[in-house]
């Protein structure tokens, strides 16, 4: 027997769907973001990134290398081996103690990527809570939804941010162990969760929360500490997620709870247990981010400039945006074929790279321009990327809020 046209025929499938993904190859420039150079079969350019979630610049900042790069010195490159057999390195301790500071809570436990920590946190959690009851956004990402399925608990899903449902729900099961699981900033619409009241729903009718705040932390409150912290109820969440993927500009994913939650995750937990200890030279990297953001503010309020810049100068262009009040700036595109090639020509005849989003994410048919501002686009950069997307939006006869309200 032949398995090769078993795999052929998926792919055939993912073409025919227009699901087919294509990654472009992106060397990026430490001293020149966020900037890089795009490696195609066509040759190598330069192009400006507009989709990176390195939100303030902090991989490439002088701290964060120089102690990777210190730290690698001294150690070498590897962990030596998963947390239980020679992984669990000085720099790791000392991460896992400065992210429950971050966070206000007694301990802290890192994993190898966020999605790793979502889905070993959630599932090791809710198989250790006797007939436990999970009550999940139905806008959580992907990696939240796998840590509930192989929890094997029953799940029910309330329709996103409607926290009258999320009460009708809770009020349906009084006396069932419950976990509202939820993310403060969903990323795909740039909107930030009702996080008070989900609190008080949980106190009210005695249910544990976790709060993913991947797309957060760095970002937002008190020492980057997220959205729950800006809002002063991060006390009130009983697990905190985040990752160091993206403001902190590194990688690996955590949780942040009680000593007790921290430590029962830590000795059931197979996605933590069983894999390689982030390494030292990252941990490193990572704490000297963290602490940088704990003190410094300038980062912070450059990227929201930035922010307010972009949204402004493609509102005026009349360009489809959706309104956030997050760092997210995404621009809807009603034609998903389009939506691609509109990518597809910003990245080839303007050297702008913005990432399509398309289905599964989206609904089928549509589509969306996934935009993050940086701390580190300049003012021309961001005219010549409302410039090209008006170009590209011309070229393929889609429609402007101006056009559309002229024409009304």
């Amino acid at each position: 027997m032949t398995y090769d046209h078993f795999f052929a025929e998926a792919l055939m499938r993912l073409h025919e769907e227009r699901r087919y993904r294509v990654s472009a190859e992106m060397e990026r420039l430490a001293g020149r973001c966020p900037s890089a150079i795009w490696h195609s079969s066509q040759g190598s350019k330069p192009v400006v990134m507009w989709c990176s979630t390195d939100y303030l610049g902090m991989s490439r900042h002088p701290k964060v290398v120089a102690a990777m790069m210190v730290t690698a010195i001294n150690t070498g490159v590897g962990a030596g081996g998963t947390r239980n057999f020679a992984g669990t390195n000085r720099p790791l301790v000392e991460l896992e103690c400065g992210l429950a500071d971050l966070h206000g809570k007694a301990a802290a436990l890192v994993f190898t990527s966020g999605y790793v920590s979502n889905q070993s946190a959630i599932s090791t959690i809710a198989r250790l809570i006797p007939d436990c009851l999970i009550l999940t956004d139905a806008f959580n990402h992907d990696s939240l939804n796998e840590g509930i399925r192989q929890s094997g608990a029953e799940k029910q899903i309330w329709h996103h941010n409607d926290v009258a449902h999320l009460e009708r729900l809770l009020a349906a099961a009084p006396n069932r162990p419950k976990l509202i699981v939820f993310e403060s900033l969903y990323s795909m619409d740039g909107d930030i969760a009702p996080i008070a009241v989900i609190c008080d729903l949980a106190e009210r009718y005695g249910a544990m929360t976790y709060c993913d705040e991947s797309h957060a932390v760095g970002m937002y409150g008190p020492r980057g500490a997220g959205v729950a912290a800006r809002e002063g109820v991060m006390h009130r969440i009983d697990v905190i997620e985040g990752t160091l993927g993206k403001a902190f500009g590194c990688i690996g994913g955590y949780i942040a709870g009680t000593h007790n939650l921290i430590d029962a995750v830590r000795s059931q937990a197979p996605g933590f247990i069983f894999t390689s200890a982030l390494p030292p030279p990252i941990c490193a990297a990572a704490i000297a981010a963290i602490q940088h953001l704990k003190e410094s503010e300038k980062e912070r309020e450059q990227q929201q400039k930035c922010v307010a810049r972009v949204k402004a100068f493609l509102s005026a262009a009349g360009l489809p945006l959706m309104a956030t009040a997050t760092h997210i700036v995404p621009v809807t595109v009603d034609d998903s074929a389009k939506c691609r090639l509109a990518g597809e020509l910003l990245l080839r005849d303007y050297g702008i790279y913005v990432q399509p989003v398309e289905f599964p994410t989206m609904a089928k048919g549509s589509g969306r321009l996934y935009i993050t501002p940086t701390s580190l686009h300049t003012d021309d950069m961001v005219v010549a990327l409302a410039d090209a997307l008006v170009d590209v939006w011309k070229r393929l006869e889609l429609p402007l809020r101006l056009q559309m309200r002229a024409a009304a």
